[in-house]
C-alpha cells in the first residue's frame, strides 16, 4: 500500500480531532486551525485523486485489523476524491469570504464554538463521502446535523433560533426514516457494510424473496435523505437557516450539508441497492416527479421573496429539484448531470451568498431588494460577482450552470418517453423563471440610485481594499465557476469514470 493511501483515513481524524482542539483556544487560534485543517484536507484530497486518476481504480482502506465483515472499513475511488477536495475548496472560499461578518455577528467568546462545528462538519462531510459502511454513515449523518443546527444557531437572534429548531425537527425526521431503513437492510441481510449488503441484496431480488420489505426499505431511506437535503415539500425550515445565519454558515449549508447526504444517497443507490434494482422499483419515478415539482415551486417562491438572502435561499429548492430529477430519470446520464449539478451548484451558491453580501455592506446592511437598487455601483466586484452567479443559474454559456443544464437536457432527451416531454418542459420553465428573479435583481442593482436618497440612508461605497477577503473569495468563486463552465469535458469525464468504479 502506498502511503497516499492513508490520506482519507487521516483527513477524517485530522478535521474531527481538530473540533475538540478549537474549543479549548481563543477564536483567533481557532480560526487559524480551522484554515489550516481545510488546507491540508484539501492538499490531501488532491493527492488521493492524482493517485486514482493514474491508477484507474478504487481500493479499499481497512480501519483496524479485521477484515469484512466484522471490521470496518472506507473505499475511495475518483469520484470520492473528486469530492471531497471541490468540498474543500468551497468551505475554504466560503470561510474566507464571510470572515468579517463572523467577527461582527458571533458573540464575543463564542468564535471558537463556531470552528468546532465548522471543523466537526468537515469531518462529517468527509465520512459520508469515504466510508463503506452503512451505520458509520448515519452516525456521520447525524453528527452532520448538529454541526450544521450549531452554524445556524451560532448567531443568537430570534430568526435562527427558529430556523436552527425548524431544521433540527425536520433532520431528524429524515434521520429516523433513514435508520429504520439500515435497521430493515440488517434484518434481511446481516450486513452493515456496504459491498456485502449489496451482494445480500442481488440475492434476495434474484430470488423475490423480501420484494415488498426491500421496496419499503429503499423508500424510507430515499425519502429521510431528501427531507434531510430539502427536497420539495420538506424545505420549510430552509429559507430562513440560510436567510438569517451568518455568511459563512449561509454559503456551507447551502453548498455542501445537502449535498453531502444526496452523496450518501448515491451510495444507497449504487453500492448499497444497486441502481437496477432502484429503477426497477420505480422509487425513482417518485423522485422525478417530486425533483419536477421542487424547479418549479422553488423558483415562484423565489419570485414573491424581498429579500435577497431568502430569494437566493429559495433558488436552493429549485436546485435540488434538478438533482432528484436527474436521478429520476434513471439513466448514468442523468446521475451524472446531477453530480455535475452537485459542483455547480456548490460553486455558485456560495458565490451568489458572498457577492449579495457585498452588495448589502454597500447598502445600509440591508437585504430588502429595493434598497440594493444601484447597489452594482457602490460595490463594484460584488456586482459583477452577483451578475455572474446569476448567469450560471439562469444557464448562460460560458459559465457551470449552462453545462449542468445541457448534461440535464442531454439525459432527458435519452430517456424514456414519458419522461423525456415533461423533463424538457421542467427544465424550459424553469429557466425562465430563474431569469425572471435572477435578471430582475442585476437589472435592479445596476439602475442608478437617488443620490440624495443614498445620502439620506448612509449608503456607502465599497472597495476592493476595503474587503480584501472578501473579495479573494469572489474572484476565486468567479474563476471556480469558469473553470467548470470553459472546461468541462475532464470534469465530466472524471465523474463518468468515477461512477463507473462506484458502482
Amino acid at each position: 500500500m502506498e502511503f497516499v493511501q492513508n490520506f482519507p483515513f487521516f483527513s477524517i481524524l485530522l478535521s474531527l480531532f481538530s473540533g475538540p482542539l478549537c474549543s479549548v483556544i481563543g477564536g483567533k487560534a481557532a480560526r487559524r486551525v480551522n484554515l489550516a485543517v481545510i488546507t491540508a484536507v484539501g492538499a490531501m484530497s488532491a493527492a488521493v485523486l492524482n493517485f486514482t486518476i493514474r491508477s484507474g481504480e478504487a481500493y479499499v482502506y481497512l480501519m483496524g485489523h479485521f477484515p469484512a465483515p466484522w471490521g470496518n472499513e472506507i473505499r475511495v475511488g475518483v469520484l470520492e476524491a473528486l469530492m471531497a477536495l471541490f468540498f474543500c475548496v468551497v468551505m475554504f472560499l466560503s470561510m474566507i469570504g464571510g470572515s468579517l461578518e463572523r467577527a461582527l455577528e458571533i458573540e464575543e467568546g463564542k468564535e471558537n464554538l463556531y470552528y468546532v462545528m465548522v471543523n466537526l462538519l468537515l469531518s462529517s462531510l468527509l465520512a459520508l463521502i469515504y466510508t463503506n459502511d452503512l451505520f458509520t454513515a448515519y452516525v456521520f449523518v447525524e453528527i452532520n446535523t448538529i454541526s450544521a443546527c450549531g452554524l445556524i444557531m451560532i448567531r443568537q437572534n430570534g430568526r435562527t433560533i427558529e430556523a436552527a429548531t425548524r431544521y433540527m425537527i425536520m433532520s431528524l425526521l429524515g434521520s429516523g426514516l433513514l435508520l429504520l431503513g439500515i435497521c430493515f437492510l440488517y434484518d434481511m441481510t446481516g450486513h452493515l457494510l456496504m459491498s456485502n449488503i449489496k451482494e445480500q441484496v442481488q440475492i434476495l431480488h434474484a430470488t423475490g424473496d423480501y420484494h415488498i420489505p426491500l421496496l419499503v426499505t429503499v423508500s424510507l431511506m430515499s425519502v429521510g435523505i431528501a427531507i434531510k437535503s430539502a427536497l420539495y415539500p420538506f424545505h420549510a425550515w430552509l429559507p430562513d437557516a440560510y436567510g438569517y445565519s451568518t455568511l459563512s454558515s449561509a454559503a456551507i449549508l447551502s453548498s455542501l450539508v445537502s449535498k453531502g447526504y444526496i452523496f450518501l444517497l448515491v451510495k444507497i443507490f449504487y453500492r448499497v441497492i444497486g441502481f437496477d434494482i432502484v429503477r426497477d422499483s420505480k422509487i425513482v419515478n417518485v423522485l422525478f416527479a417530486f425533483g419536477v415539482v421542487g424547479m418549479i415551486m422553488g423558483s415562484v417562491s423565489a419570485i414573491k421573496e424581498g429579500n435577497v438572502r431568502r430569494m437566493i435561499a429559495y433558488s436552493s429548492v429549485a436546485q435540488i429539484g434538478y438533482i432528484y430529477m436527474g436521478f429520476g430519470i434513471g439513466t448514468t446520464a442523468g446521475v451524472i448531470a446531477s453530480l455535475y449539478h452537485i459542483l455547480s451548484h456548490a460553486a455558485t451558491k456560495s458565490l451568489l451568498f458572498v457577492a449579495a453580501s457585498g452588495l448589502t455592506d454597500a447598502s445600509g446592511d440591508s437585504t430588502s431588494f429595493f434598497d440594493l437598487t444601484g447597489a452594482g455601483y457602490r460595490n463594484k466586484l460584488a456586482g459583477v460577482a452577483f451578475t455572474v452567479g446569476s448567469l450560471s443559474m439562469v444557464g448562460f454559456p460560458m459559465f457551470s450552470g449552462f453545462i449542468s443544464k445541457l448534461l440535464f437536457a442531454q439525459a432527458a432527451v435519452d430517456s424514456a418517453y414519458y419522461k423525456m416531454l415533461p423533463a424538457l418542459i421542467a427544465l424550459a420553465l424553469s429557466t425562465i423563471l430563474n431569469a425572471v428573479y435572477f435578471m430582475k435583481t442585476v437589472i435592479r442593482i445596476y439602475t442608478p440610485a437617488d443620490r440624495e436618497e443614498v445620502k439620506r440612508r448612509g449608503f456607502r461605497n465599497v472597495t476592493v481594499t476595503d474587503q480584501k477577503a472578501k473579495s479573494v473569495a469572489l474572484v476565486c468563486f468567479i474563476a471556480l465557476n469558469l473553470a467548470l463552465g470553459l472546461s468541462s469535458e475532464p470534469v465530466v469525464r472524471l465523474l463518468r469514470e468515477g461512477l463507473n468504479l462506484f458502482a
